[in-house]
């Protein structure tokens, strides 16, 4: 886990509004997102440890590009059908033909993401609770954000974001800075979202998180 993690909770939040949240009596949708490194997976985590569901909407778009037959007759279509073996997506093959051809990738994406998004909704259809989140590493780029009713985002400063990533993918910075080339801006990101959370191992993310997580249930009180 994080250092900010582990840190005690002393310090005071980092949040950042972009406007105000008013009081509902209906569930909540909504959103978490952030750069590759800034460890939206890991504050997903939290929320979910404090009882609210989270849809993973990374996990559900590689479980649909094999449980989808219309996922699967769009990719054989555009990417041939030796990319699908015994029933299973080649993921490593799809990912050679995409890689490095922002076209073929844009391709991809207006495959999967309507998908996705459709099983999100259909997600959070059955959800109970107060609120409930989706986290997406692409949120604004696919217009998902306009189905959820507040967006958060997680950010770092970049050399943690790229250390973070080294280590866990055990990749180059030269291919983590490649990859991050490929995402949103990660300032212009953050200011599209309702709530920042700061990620960068000099504030307690549980204290921030924990913050959000009172204020978002105050709101469907």
């Amino acid at each position: 886990m994080d250092t900010g993690v582990r840190q005690d909770i002393k310090r005071s939040v980092f949040l950042s509004f972009s406007g105000k949240l008013e009081k509902t009596n209906f569930m909540l949708k909504v959103g978490i997102t952030g750069g590759i490194g800034s460890g939206k997976t890991l504050v997903a985590s939290i929320f979910h440890t404090l009882g609210i569901p989270v849809y993973d909407a990374d996990a559900a778009a590689k479980r649909l590009m094999n449980t989808s037959a219309e996922i699967r007759e769009q990719i054989v279509r555009l990417f041939g059908e030796d990319t699908y073996k015994e029933q299973q997506l080649d993921r490593a093959l799809l990912a050679s033909k995409v890689f490095g051809d922002p076209d073929k990738l844009k391709q991809l994406n207006q495959v999967v993401h309507p998908v996705t998004i459709r099983n999100s909704q259909e997600w959070f259809a059955k959800q109970t609770g107060p609120y409930a989140i989706k986290e997406a590493a692409i949120f604004f780029e696919s217009g998902s954000d306009r189905y959820v009713d507040y967006m958060i985002g997680v950010t770092a400063p970049e050399p943690l974001r790229i250390r973070r990533t080294m280590e866990r993918s055990h990749i180059t910075e030269a291919q983590v800075r490649e990859r991050m080339q490929q995402q949103m801006d990660e300032a212009e990101k953050m200011r599209r979202c309702h709530f920042v959370i700061d990620n960068g191992e000099t504030m307690s993310l549980i204290a921030q998180v924990m913050d959000l997580h009172q204020q978002l249930l105050q709101r469907v009180r």
